[in-house]
């Protein structure tokens, strides 16, 4: 006899609840949660939150597979039925709720969530949420926390493992940031929390518990620079073999690619790769594509990224155009390297999205003489800028006028 509590909803109601439950299990989960929990016919859910709840006669309880993405078709199924979610905390905040409200819609999601693990944090420190960033490090480069590293900073990091803070405690020291405070929660909101505390330099547990969350107070060293996101960094950020765009030619560049949120770049002719971090670190969300053909500077850039923390950027190996092939149609292009090679200039406009942008520039007569050539077919904007610095002249100091570059910027338009 099917269990009276087990009632399927109306075609037209949400039938997938997704429930945020913390480590305290169902006492921490108000009526309208645990009636969800209590009501569905099948519960998925990660073995740690299964073994939160005690099920009901006639409930299925189904572990998430591996991959995550092999229990769509197992949820779809079940469409029209009363199926319920186990997710960590808040579902909408780097949980399972975003991808089900992506493949499923939100009108299929009813969400209840619970406090989340930053929040109890926040709550411990006494943090104000606002004023936190959040890195996670859960299937994603700890390196990222890199970009974020600034006298003062607080930063909550999502650990992958028990080995996280640890390794993020080397990261700091080799970045210069070994003072920084560390405190590392584990099981947050259950009977077993606790936390632990040292400086980064001094950190000496390798493992911590599987499940926790690490604050940190960023301080650096004594002498250690740290770098704006505002604003173009200075040339000794970037290791480089002298093929690096310099930094006020740099700001100039980067405002004319103008990066927007989830915009993709291609840098061709990557160098050392100091144009598309800068695009990745002036927006987050934002992702970019080096392509580079030199090997010792595939090198730099692969340096380059994971130091100033951004990770993520894509380095192609090979010699544009041909290393464009089969690359997502770009929504700003920069053309640092290879110029004038036959087929680069032409294979990028027309790789460019409608709309988007494309800056070139030069320093030699012909290249100069083919950015003129190439207005002329595609319009845009020259600007020739020249950089003087003062260095000492004998007893006095007198200004070195560098190379001038000319920058084409150009829009391509909407169809």
């Amino acid at each position: 006899m099917t269990d009276p509590t087990l009632a399927s909803p109306s075609p037209t109601s949400p039938w997938l609840t997704v429930v945020g439950i913390g480590e305290e299990g169902l006492a921490g989960l108000g009526e309208a949660a645990r009636a969800a929990i209590a009501g569905a016919e099948v519960i998925f859910g990660g073995a740690r939150h299964l073994g939160l709840i005690e099920p009901r006669p006639g409930q299925a309880l189904r572990p998430w597979p591996s991959p995550f993405s092999d229990a769509y078709p197992q949820l779809e199924a079940l469409r029209g039925r009363a199926v319920c979610v186990l997710a960590s905390g808040d579902p909408m905040f780097y949980g399972a709720g975003s991808s089900l409200a992506a493949r499923f819609g939100a009108a299929a999601l009813r969400v209840l969530p619970a406090p989340s693990s930053i929040s109890l944090a926040a709550a411990r420190l006494g943090w104000a949420l606002h004023e936190i960033t959040v890195v996670p490090a859960h299937g994603r480069p700890l390196a990222r926390v890199n970009l974020h590293l600034a006298p003062g900073a607080r930063l909550l990091v999502l650990s992958a493992d028990g080995a996280t803070p640890a390794a993020l405690a080397a990261e700091l020291v080799a970045r210069g940031y070994g003072e920084s405070q560390l405190t590392v929660f584990e099981h947050l909101g259950g009977p077993a929390e606790r936390s632990l505390q040292g400086r980064a330099t001094d950190w000496s547990i390798e493992q911590c518990a599987r499940l926790n969350l690490i604050a940190l107070e960023c301080r650096p060293e004594a002498g250690r620079q740290s770098y704006s996101r505002r604003s173009a960094l200075p040339d000794v950020a970037f290791a480089n073999d002298g093929q690096l765009t310099k930094r006020d030619v740099r700001a100039a560049t980067l405002a004319r690619l103008a990066p927007l949120p989830g915009e993709l770049l291609w840098d061709v002719g990557a160098g050392s790769g100091s144009i598309s971090i800068e695009w990745l670190r002036a927006e987050p969300t934002a992702r970019a594509i080096a392509i580079e053909a030199d090997a010792g500077r595939q090198a730099l850039i692969a340096a380059n990224r994971e130091a100033l923390g951004v990770p993520d950027l894509v380095l192609v190996a090979g010699r544009a155009p041909e290393a464009l092939d089969g690359l997502a149609a770009p929504d700003a292009i920069f053309i640092g390297g290879g110029l004038t090679r036959a087929g680069v200039a032409e294979r990028c406009w027309a790789a460019l999205k409608p709309g988007g942008r494309l800056v070139a520039n030069a320093v030699t007569l012909q290249s100069e003489a083919f950015l003129v050539e190439l207005r002329g077919r595609i319009g845009g904007e020259l600007t020739r800028l020249s950089v003087a610095h003062a260095s000492p002249l004998g007893a006095f100091d007198g200004w070195r006028t560098a190379m001038p570059v000319t920058l084409l910027s150009a829009v391509k338009p909407e169809q």
